[in-house]
């Protein structure tokens, strides 16, 4: 495993198309699920939950999504067809993860909601220090009611992320990074 500076800075996104097995195991899933709840929670309301996908579950989900597609647009053509059938079986593993941020009389739910992004972040990296790799993705059905009512995720829940996870079956490539001077200023009370 890197220590912790080199996990940091080596993580890549290896798109989820070049995710292959072997994947997590379950004792390897349920480690990285420890590592997705130890996320900053403020009141400790947990207020998220994972949906997993693996295994022949996969492809009945791309069947699901398929299906709901080509209610709402029967023409659509074989290539789109493939596409949607294989969303959910491009990687080994794919996991949901949901926010259930809800109205509360302290925290706020923008604070909720970023508790479950921090839950995504923590996978990737969960991910990379096991010597997998991973891809947060949203795509459509992480915002359409009829999908996520086919993964059990609620009207009054949001996908904050799937993350896909696997073994690279490409090397990673880094993509330019802005220049931390480019995105930081230092404030002062002269400057205010």
């Amino acid at each position: 495993m890197p220590d912790a500076l080199s996990l940091l800075t080596t993580r890549r996104t290896i798109p989820a198309i070049a995710l292959g097995d072997p994947g997590p195991d379950a004792d390897q899933i349920r480690t990285l699920l420890s590592i997705a709840v130890r996320v900053p929670d403020h009141g400790k309301l947990t207020p998220w939950r994972f949906v997993l996908f693996e295994g022949e579950a996969r492809k009945a989900a791309g069947e699901k999504l398929l299906a709901l597609k080509l209610s709402e647009d029967p023409g659509l053509d074989d290539q789109r067809q493939e596409q949607e059938r294989t969303r959910f079986s491009r990687a080994p593993l794919v996991i949901a993860v949901v926010s259930t941020a809800a109205p509360h009389f302290k925290i706020p739910e923008w604070e909720q909601q970023m508790s479950a992004a921090a839950a995504c972040m923590n996978l990737v990296l969960g991910a990379h220090a096991m010597g997998f790799a991973a891809q947060w993705l949203t795509e459509w059905y992480a915002y359409d009611d009829k999908a996520k009512a086919l993964f059990g995720i609620g009207e009054n829940e949001r996908v904050v992320g799937f993350v896909h996870i696997g073994t690279p079956q490409e090397a990673p490539v880094d993509r330019p990074r802005p220049d931390v001077e480019t995105v930081m200023n230092r404030w002062s009370p002269e400057g205010a």
